[in-house]
């Protein structure tokens, strides 16, 4: 088993935001509605490990809620200082390699080349 499929990434998808005092938010139930500053028409932001990697569409096909990729968020700079989180990388690829990378160091080996 490759050492990366133990490896968990969380995808956020942002529909919209909103700003609110508490104690709106603590009068609200069971089926309240929270109102987006966004349409539906408006791209989504998506993230990995609470990073933009990429901004979609929402796309309904009968009961299935899907998003469509349409643009990648470039990263910065490549970020190589001793001691990066994965957090720090942009996209989903160089949070792996970054991983790799770091559980070689953790190990003392050198990381395989590509990795």
């Amino acid at each position: 088993m490759s050492s990366l499929e133990g490896l968990h990434v969380d995808l956020t998808i942002v529909l919209g935001r909103t700003h609110m005092p508490v104690h709106m938010l603590l009068r609200m139930g069971r089926g309240a509605v929270i109102e987006l500053e966004s349409s539906d028409t408006d791209m989504v932001e998506i993230r990995a490990n609470d990073h933009p990697i990429a901004r979609g569409q929402v796309v309904v096909t009968g009961t299935r809620i899907q998003v469509e990729i349409t643009e990648i968020i470039p990263k910065p700079a490549r970020i190589s200082d001793p001691g990066t989180t994965i957090g720090d990388a942009l996209s989903v690829s160089d949070a792996l390699e970054e991983a790799a990378a770091i559980m070689a160091r953790e190990a003392g080996a050198e990381p395989a080349e590509g990795a």
